[in-house]
């Protein structure tokens, strides 16, 4: 346990990552957290001063891995995805991160600033306005949250034969369509009792996410090589 000589605002943000993980947001309470770390709540207030500030400490810690150190000499596009392929890293760890990312006030983080100046500057390269450039990142940005809030799979911690037998309610349920009506979907219900390969999908999303990105910006310059590239790929 730590005691208040060795308490810090860090120490504190990283206990509070560390109940969250382990448990969910709403068991991070100041009183919770003092507990925790052997100190008491009011201890707590001289690094933050209410449970509002500790998760705007928390959603800012947690994103400092998006904006980490990338090669400068790569093309914008392959900067640009290793962001969005290092936030959606960061959310899959840290599944209420969505969540974190819509209660806080994100003025008051540092490092969501600087990951919007470097993917309005990256953008800008790919030649997008400052003002398309933050809406192409707005729609990175949620893009990236659906994608993780609504990952495959079946709801809650199952084990192995709960998830099969959830999967396999599903599949019923989709097989009962009738199917001169909806033969597609009666079809794709075989497919829903496989176990989801998690890689694949966010693999396939961040694809997405980010094609029509390249292709908007690859119109703008007929002759760039990343329209060539993209002319390659068809």
């Amino acid at each position: 346990m730590a005691n208040t000589e060795r308490l810090s605002r860090r120490s504190l943000v990283e206990k509070a990552v560390e109940l969250a993980d382990a448990e969910s947001l709403e068991s991070v309470t100041v009183r919770r957290l003092a507990q925790e770390l052997g100190v008491t709540p009011m201890a707590l207030y001289w690094h933050v001063k209410n449970k509002d500030q500790l998760f705007v400490c928390v959603t800012d810690h947690l994103l400092a891995e998006v904006t980490a150190e990338f090669d400068p000499g790569a093309p914008w596009n392959v900067r640009l995805r290793a962001m969005v392929e290092a936030l959606i890293r960061v959310m899959r760890r840290h599944r209420y991160m969505p969540g974190l990312l819509g209660m806080v006030e994100k003025q008051e983080l540092p490092n969501f600033a600087r990951a919007t100046d470097t993917a309005l500057d990256l953008l800008s390269q790919a030649g997008f306005t400052l003002t398309e450039g933050f809406a192409v990142s707005t729609y990175l940005l949620h893009g990236a949250m659906a994608l993780v809030d609504n990952e495959p799979g079946c709801p809650g911690a199952f084990s192995a034969a709960e998830a099969a037998e959830w999967r396999r309610q599903r599949r019923l349920r989709l097989e009962q369509f009738p199917a001169g009506e909806f033969p597609r979907i009666v079809e794709y219900a075989k497919a829903t009792e496989e176990e989801p390969d998690l890689d694949a999908y966010y693999a396939f999303g961040l694809d997405l996410l980010m094609s029509g990105v390249e292709a908007t910006a690859a119109k703008r310059t007929p002759g760039s090589a990343l329209q060539k590239d993209l002319n390659g790929r068809k």
